[in-house]
């Protein structure tokens, strides 16, 4: 089978979605099928180069995702061309795909990662004028019709019928893990609460992005609460630096001051993404207090590592969550606070571990473009 790829974002740009979109392309090509794939070019990176199997194809944009909406329409074409089907993501990418589709008669798989018709004011800082461009773009690629829809999620899958798309045409596929990485039997608690000097506290953790989806400020209005019940607790944030935070990670700063709880606060630099388990495995619960998520890395990741969680009961989270869990009202410091505190005193729920790997996700990737094949274009 031959299948293209068009996304605005691919490494080496890194983030959750980019993760997820390179281990599915290169799954599909470790099995045999020729995969290309259309990015934006960012600066440092060559317009073509092979990485484990995957073509791929990048366009000059000013350095702009933004601009490869219409940029890229010509190599998508020309590789369209000689594809059997083409897969796309929400958002920039969606546009050229949809169109090649058409021009070609090639069936075109939408991922979508989460719906955020109406929110782009609430959960991000854009300002008025923007988060208004933001939602009228995302309503216009609703409006084009794709052959397939694959959230990842129920919860997201819930959001599109609630748009307005048909619910045959949509088809939950869950995101896949890295579960040789998160081992929990490879990492040393001990060598690293020792180098954190947090061999004798209660520690809860935090790891992700400050944006304001991830609702990081109530988990930190809640460190106050949490240390009145829970003494030797201390709170470690692993929070992104990326530039587009700046204004954010200079806010949580701020908060932290003005609560006077910096000794009950790590607040720790990035790590990398293979860095992390031995993170997760020093903490005695991991709090993902988010507002809104599309699948839950967070929380699956926890769960492989067989730590506690407390997560906001929002979106996809409840769906994704398993083992040791307490879920709160989200924008709630309080129910946060309580969460951890149940944990403490071991009285949390459980669900028996959920499993999504990265072999299920190709799998069922490739069913569903063998039943969008033989079913015809339906656009």
């Amino acid at each position: 089978m031959r299948i293209l790829f068009v996304l605005e974002n691919y490494i080496p740009h890194v983030g959750g979605a980019e993760i997820v979109l390179k281990n599915l392309a290169e799954g599909l090509a470790n099995k045999g099928h020729e995969v290309n794939v259309v990015t934006h070019k960012i600066k440092g990176t060559k317009e073509f180069e092979l990485i484990n199997k995957v073509k791929i194809h990048r366009v000059k944009c000013f350095d702009s995702r933004y601009l490869f909406t219409f940029l890229s329409i010509p190599k998508v074409m020309k590789l369209a061309k000689n594809s059997d089907i083409i897969q796309t993501v929400t958002f920039n990418g969606a546009p050229p795909a949809w169109l090649a589709g058409k021009l070609t008669k090639k069936p075109v798989v939408i991922m979508v990662l989460e719906v955020w018709i109406g929110k782009w004011r609430k959960l991000t800082e854009m300002n008025l004028i923007s988060s208004l461009v933001h939602d009228f773009l995302e309503r216009l690629i609703y409006t084009l019709k794709f052959d397939k829809y694959t959230p990842i999620s129920d919860s997201t899958k819930k959001q599109l019928i609630d748009i307005g798309i048909k619910e045959s045409k949509i088809e939950t596929i869950y995101c896949g893990l890295d579960y040789n990485l998160w081992k929990p039997k490879k990492y040393d608690e001990k060598k690293m609460r020792k180098k954190l000097n947090l061999e004798n506290n209660f520690v809860y953790l935090f790891y992700g992005r400050p944006g304001i989806s991830k609702g990081l400020e109530y988990l930190i209005r809640a460190v106050p609460l949490i240390s009145k019940k829970i003494p030797n607790s201390k709170l470690v944030a692993i929070i992104s630096k990326d530039k587009q935070y700046k204004k954010r990670y200079e806010q949580i700063l701020a908060l932290i001051k003005q609560l006077k709880i910096e000794d009950k606060i790590i607040i720790h630099d990035p790590v990398a993404y293979k860095e992390l388990p031995a993170y997760v495995k020093t903490a005695d619960c991991v709090v993902i207090p988010s507002l809104s998520e599309g699948f839950g890395f967070v929380a699956v990741e926890s769960s492989a590592m067989g730590k506690p969680i407390v997560a906001s009961n929002t979106t996809s989270l409840p769906e994704v969550v398993s083992g040791k869990y307490v879920l709160v009202k989200p924008r709630d410091s309080t129910a946060i606070a309580e969460g951890v505190e149940k944990v403490y005193n071991k009285k949390t729920l459980f669900k028996k571990i959920t499993k999504f790997t990265y072999d299920q996700n190709v799998k069922n990737y490739l069913n569903t473009y063998k039943k969008v094949l033989k079913n015809g274009k339906t656009n």
